[in-house]
């Protein structure tokens, strides 16, 4: 990397020195704000460019702009362009292709470490125990699929706490959706066969699978067991009626079809996931992008964004050739260890499924744009009402949620000029307060966000709304002003006197009496829409908190009481409340269960009486 300690007067000077072989060059400002990020084969050629011929407007207004250049000089053309890809993911220049929605593809994880292994939804690392299956460009598509697997195979998908603990079967078992390993009522053999079969599945072998189903209905119809033999006619006809509504015809390998759609100034990517032959889903991106680029350019962007952290299918089908695309396709080859096509002339089916991809990029554009028209007069309307000197381009809110003082969990969303940026959410565990204290939960939630804010680690807001009345929004402030953060816009949220939606009370620090706008007033939506989002994440935090309590149960603290004597236990006393009221000599009348161990099992249940 080159620079000097201080920028240059003039970016021109920086030309002489640059190197001639292939990297990655940024352009900064006088503030050192990263501008542009791009890649070259010849750096010296490709920045001198930017100062010795006619430049587009944008170009025009990105040289005036810049201050400084930096440079990283790599190995080959196809290393600059993932480091480019990474950097402008990472420095979000306001003059590169920028893909907002960087969250990863959600799988279907099989926990093959277990004795019976569970499906689940997942998302997160690669590097995880058990087998993952995808992705799947939705989570809507995870929970599509992982419920037509139940209705297929009776694998269980509960939660292992929940498995652990039962003493009877669950409803899932009754409506044949799983054959209650958890209770011993089926045997590991069968129990294996039905996870081999989903893997089967899962892995685009269905075909095999049917072909084991039919040999098991003729085995099962020849012993004259033929309600057996119905249950696998019926699984058979199912599987079926799948395939048919999932499959892509002609295909049975893995590709991702993408296609764009632009309308002033906005932009659509769609991508169509279609792995082992079967259509997975299809989701939609809005990457931001100069007014004047073109497609061929900002499918290179985001090509190159989107799979540097997305698994690379063998074959992307594409409206139109990107820039540089030999480039961009021996990078993603070099990623994917493997040889990558990029098709964008097709025809017959593949050509069916672009344009069906084309279209859906329309419709989801037609959808943003007329929300963000909407969006934008609630964001006007609330400057008016809150007389703002400028439109709120960043706006966060915070709620409690508890259920008599415990587990409780504050919320912060957080709003952009486009709507709900939910990358930026957090949710904070409250601890060390007197149970059921809102206030000293609003300033320990606003202490722990509002010093990393202080720290530069998340920009200032310019509204912070407060789910609350007079009383929160004075805590709020003070918990700001000890912080060092003065002058914030702060508005509290209260209800109206019958607690209607619509009847809210705005109330703002300096002003005694509060703001109370009309039911229909666009302000007053967009405020009811923040707040009722922040009181959505809170909820959702805190029954995840309290359910994770409720399973992780007293029995599982004792010394020498291991899952099978728990077990053991729960199913002789019919559960955990049964247990609760059982006297220490039933408690070591349980086989195993001796009577230290039960005193101290007993014990456990009755602590508050000791």
């Amino acid at each position: 990397m080159t620079r000097a300690s201080e920028a240059p007067t003039d970016p021109r000077r920086r030309l002489k020195d640059l190197p001639t072989g292939p990297g990655v060059y940024r352009m900064l400002d006088a503030d050192g704000t990263v501008l542009y990020v791009g890649k070259a084969k010849n750096l010296k050629r490709r920045v001198s460019s930017y100062f010795g011929r006619t430049l587009t407007p944008r170009h025009e207004r990105l040289v005036s702009l810049i201050a400084d250049i930096e440079v990283t000089v790599t190995r080959t053309e196809g290393e600059a362009l993932l480091l480019e890809s990474q950097l402008i993911k990472s420095l979000q220049p306001r003059f590169n292709v920028l893909l907002r929605d960087d969250k990863s593809y959600p799988y279907i994880q099989l926990t093959t470490q277990d004795d019976y292994p569970r499906l689940a939804f997942y998302r997160g690392p690669r590097q995880t125990e058990g087998r993952l299956f995808g992705p799947y460009p939705s989570a809507w598509a995870v929970r599509e699929t992982l419920q037509i697997l139940q209705k297929l195979f009776p694998v269980r998908q509960c939660e292992d706490g929940f498995f652990r603990h039962r003493s009877r079967p669950c409803l899932q078992y009754q409506i044949k959706r799983c054959s209650a390993p958890c209770v011993g009522l089926v045997t590991p053999e069968q129990y294996a066969e039905d996870v081999a079969r989903t893997v089967k599945f899962l892995d685009g072998r269905a075909g095999e699978v049917i072909e084991e189903l039919i040999g098991a209905m003729e085995t099962a119809s020849a012993a004259l067991e033929f309600e057996r033999a119905a249950q696998y006619r019926d699984r058979i006809q199912a599987l079926r009626r799948v395939l048919e509504r999932q499959s892509v015809i002609g295909e049975d390998g893995d590709l991702d079809l993408i296609a764009c759609a632009r309308e002033a100034d906005v932009w659509c990517v769609q991508v169509f996931v279609v792995r082992r032959g079967r259509h997975l889903g299809n989701t939609a991106f809005f990457p931001k992008a100069p007014a004047d680029m073109e497609e061929s350019a900002l499918l290179a962007g985001f090509l190159a964004q989107f799979y540097a952290t997305h698994e690379v299918p063998d074959t992307l089908i594409l409206s139109t050739r990107p820039d540089e695309a030999e480039i961009l396709r021996e990078a993603l080859a070099e990623r994917a260890g493997r040889p990558v096509r990029l098709q964008a002339e097709v025809r017959g089916e593949r050509a069916r499924w672009l344009d069906m991809a084309r279209d859906n990029a329309c419709f989801a554009l037609q959808q943003r744009l007329g929300s963000q028209a909407g969006y934008a007069r609630r964001l006007e309307s609330l400057r008016e009402a809150l007389e703002l000197a400028d439109r709120p381009e960043r706006m966060e809110c915070f709620d409690i949620s508890h259920t008599q003082g415990e587990h409780t969990v504050a919320s912060c969303v957080v709003f952009d000029g486009e709507g709900a940026r939910k990358s930026d959410y957090r949710r904070f565990n409250i601890t060390g307060i007197t149970p059921g204290d809102d206030y000293a939960a609003l300033d320990q939630a606003l202490t722990r966000r509002y010093t990393r804010v202080g720290q530069g680690e998340y920009p200032i807001p310019d509204l912070i709304l407060i789910d609350g009345g007079r009383g929160q929004l004075a805590a709020v402030n003070d918990a700001l002003q000890e912080l060092g953060l003065h002058g914030l816009n702060l508005v509290g949220v209260s209800k109206g006197p019958d607690r209607r939606p619509g009847t809210e009370r705005l109330w703002l620090l300096g002003r005694e009496a509060p703001v109370i706008l009309p039911s229909d007033s666009p302000a007053m939506h967009l405020i009811q829409q923040i707040r009722d989002e922040a009181h959505r994440f809170a909820i959702t935090g805190h029954r995840q908190r309290r359910a994770k309590a409720r399973v992780t149960s007293a029995l599982e603290d004792i010394p020498g009481l291991g899952p099978k004597r728990r077990q053991r236990l729960l199913k002789h006393f019919g559960g955990q409340r049964g247990l609760e009221r059982a006297g220490v000599e039933d408690i070591a009348g349980v086989e195993g269960i001796g009577r230290s161990l039960a005193q101290r099992i007993h014990a456990a249940f009755h602590r508050d009486q000791a």
